[in-house]
């Protein structure tokens, strides 16, 4: 349980430098157009703090990381994240210099399929767990 925490604990910090990061980067190249660095505190801190402190609450109600898969549907829906996170990071960055790339969406999407299939995961242990 002290990975969860300590997980969520992570996000928590990455969140809110995402989020000074956007008002500061923005700021500094006066910068007053649209980006996806704007949604990105918000996506970190949801789906990375907010979802796994849900995740210790359910871990200590319902004991959902004894399960066998616990361990993969962790390391999973981590790399579904951080695959999100990087991207928008990155395509924000460009779209601030005035550039971008194609294909960066693409992959944020599948990055954002990764967590959804990990969220269906987590719940599939929850219901498990309840049973």
């Amino acid at each position: 349980m002290k990975k969860l925490y300590y997980t969520s604990f992570f996000y928590v910090i990455l969140g809110l430098l995402a989020g000074v990061a956007y008002r500061e980067i923005t700021k500094m190249n006066d910068f007053t157009g649209d980006t996806v660095l704007v949604a990105l505190h918000t996506h970190i801190l949801v789906l990375g703090f907010i979802f796994f402190i849900i995740t210790l609450i359910l871990a200590k109600l319902f004991n959902v990381h004894e399960a066998k898969s616990f361990g993969a549907f962790f390391y999973v829906y981590n790399f579904g994240l951080l695959i999100t996170i990087g991207t928008m990071a990155t395509r924000g960055m460009l779209q601030i210099n005035g550039e971008d790339i194609s294909f960066l969406p693409h992959i944020a999407g599948l990055g954002h399929a990764i967590l959804g299939a990990g969220i269906i995961w987590l719940l599939v242990i929850l219901g498990k767990r309840i049973k």
